[in-house]
Parts: structure tokens; C-alpha cells; sequence
């Protein structure tokens, strides 16, 4: 009994993707022994952290059984508008930048909401279309000039590290403070998801809504609650990510849907709803993170970077369909 379940345990998903991960950052390390140096921690860690917050909160949409493409204008709205609409009044509030920068977001999921769960527009025609209306009345409304200086308050919680490494070489690598949104959202979403009857009727809106409903799950409720968590939650990430870059462009983060959607599947994630994990889309994220920003150092080129991801999404997709399969034949037998 224990030989099945620790055959189950490393052939998981989540343990194909360990294994890719240990291959491809032993590759890159032979290649050039820096990565080894904890700075490339540091330096992953700050690449990803803004992206695996969109992770987490699409990972919830998509258990539920939906799709939300809108995050990235969401993000995108939430940084720019409550910085220029601050310079502009000459206003200079932390606390205010982060709760416009989530209002924005509420009413973003709201929307989105709305047109899924009360108008039942399928989730990825509502989300796009939302998406396009809220980028193109930023872009619209509020112009497309990067501002460079951000209010001082806001521009100050850049300098707030948690840790500070000197390599040998004399250089040196901070890690920002805001490493811990992510960690305590993971903490929080894992704990939601496994620990309590909403995280329950999350995964049982996204298996069967119908059977959720008989169940005693309020369909429309649970599905309100999930897009506006992932609106809120990508107006916060926004906000984050102005402070991390001491900058607001309106179209930095507009297009990384997809990467982010692929990071999530390729954790585990069941495109049809139902079935994920906060841990599988840890390390999915991690994994489109070292194959987007370190294969350079391998000689590959940009453009096969991209195809190197499509391949992963393919191969970790048919993983996770195939085992899928394999336990449905298993209950039938």
C-alpha cells in the first residue's frame, strides 16, 4: 500500500514539474555557475512575485469553473489611475493609492461578475470584453504617458527590503518587503481551499454547478465572491507593481494573460474546472519564470524561449488530461 502511494506521489504532476525545473536549472548552472549564487533567488523572486499573485487569483477563477483575461487591464487601471489622478491633485497617501487601486478592482469584478454568474455570458467572451473596455478607456480617459515620479510616499515603500545579500563579487541584491503579499496570499487561498465550506463550494461550482446547487451551494454568491477576490486582488498587484518599477505605464502588463493562464494549467490546474492546487501553480509559475528569464543564459534564442513554453503547456496539459483518464477507467473498473 505504501509502494502505490509513493509511485502515486512521484509520478504527480507536481513532481514532473520538480523534475523539469531541478533539469533546467541544472542545465543553466553548468552553463554559468552564477545561478547557483542565492542573488538568483533574490532576483527570481522579484520577477515572479507580482506574477504569481495573477496566478493564485486566476487559479481560484479557473477552479471555479470560469476564466478571467481582464487582469492585466485591471492591473493596468489600478496603477495608473490613482497615480495620476494623485500627481494631479498633488496628493501624497499610501494608504489611499492601495484603496483606489482595490475599489478599482472591486468594481472591475463586479462587472465581471455580473455578466458571468447573473447575465451567464460564458467567462472568457464576458472577461475580454471587459478587458478591452477597461484598457481602452485608461488609454482613452486618462492618456498613455509613462509617469516617472510617482508620489514620494508610495515611491518609499520601493527602499523597504527584508533581506540584503552581497555576493563575492561585491555586489548587492535586496529583497523587497513585498515578498510577503504573495507568501501570506498563498497561505491564505491554500487554507480557504482546503479548510472551509466556500473553499469546498468553489471546487464543486467548477465539477458540476448543478450538483452544487442541489448540494446547498449558492451558485450565483460563490461565483460574486470569486471574481471579485481576482479584481481586487489584480488592482493590489498593480499597485505593487508601480512601486516595484517607481513607475506607471498604462500597457506594461497588458498580454501576460496567457503566460499566466499557462503557468496555472501547468501546475495542475484543470482548464474545465474543479481540480488545482496553491502548490502546482507555485511551481508552475516558478517554472515559466526560470524558462522565460534564464534560458538566455543557455544560448537560446528569444523567439524559441516561447516555443520552449508552448511545448511545457503541452506536455504538462496532456499529463495532467492523461491521469485524469487514467483514474476515471480505474473508478469504472
Amino acid at each position: 500500500m505504501k509502494s502505490v502511494k509513493w509511485k502515486e506521489v512521484l509520478t504527480s504532476n507536481q513532481m514532473f514539474i520538480i523534475y523539469i525545473i531541478a533539469i533546467l536549472s541544472l542545465a543553466i548552472g553548468m552553463k554559468n555557475s552564477a545561478f547557483f549564487d542565492f542573488s538568483t533567488v533574490i532576483t527570481l523572486s522579484r520577477a515572479l512575485l507580482v506574477t504569481l499573485c495573477f496566478a493564485i487569483c486566476e487559479m481560484v477563477v479557473i477552479i471555479s469553473g470560469g476564466i478571467d483575461v481582464s487582469f492585466p487591464a485591471v492591473a493596468c487601471a489600478a496603477l495608473y489611475i490613482p497615480v495620476k489622478v494623485m500627481k494631479d491633485a498633488e496628493i501624497d497617501n499610501v494608504f489611499l493609492a492601495f484603496l483606489f487601486a482595490a475599489a478599482i478592482g472591486l468594481a472591475v469584478g463586479v462587472v465581471n461578475a455580473v455578466l458571468v454568474a447573473i447575465l451567464k455570458i460564458p467567462p472568457l467572451i464576458a472577461t475580454l470584453g471587459v478587458s478591452s473596455m477597461t484598457s481602452g478607456g485608461l488609454l482613452t480617459f486618462f492618456g498613455t504617458r509613462e509617469i516617472s515620479r510617482i508620489p514620494e510616499s508610495v515611491s518609499a515603500l520601493s527602499k523597504i527590503f527584508i533581506l540584503n545579500y552581497t555576493n563575492a563579487s561585491g555586489a548587492t541584491y535586496s529583497l523587497t518587503v513585498f515578498i510577503l503579499v504573495p507568501i501570506i496570499l498563498c497561505i491564505a487561498v491554500h487554507l480557504i481551499l482546503r479548510h472551509t465550506m466556500l473553499g469546498r463550494g468553489i471546487f464543486a461550482i467548477g465539477g458540476d454547478q448543478n450538483a452544487a446547487r442541489i448540494a446547498g451551494f449558492n451558485v450565483i454568491r460563490l461565483q460574486f465572491i470569486v471574481y471579485i477576490f481576482s479584481g481586487v486582488m489584480a488592482g493590489i498587484a498593480g499597485m505593487i507593481y508601480c512601486i516595484l518599477c517607481d513607475s506607471a505605464n498604462p500597457l506594461n502588463l497588458m498580454g501576460s494573460e496567457m503566460m499566466i493562464i499557462a503557468a496555472v494549467v501547468v501546475g495542475g490546474t484543470r482548464i474545465t474546472g474543479g481540480h488545482g492546487s496553491v502548490s502546482g501553480t507555485i511551481l508552475g509559475v516558478i517554472l515559466i519564470a526560470l524558462i522565460q528569464n534564464n534560458l538566455i543564459m543557455l544560448g537560446v534564442p528569444t523567439y524559441w524561449q516561447t516555443f520552449v513554453v508552448g511545448a511545457v503547456i503541452v506536455i504538462g496539459t496532456s499529463i495532467t488530461s492523461l491521469k485524469a483518464k487514467a483514474v476515471e477507467q480505474n473508478q469504472k473498473v
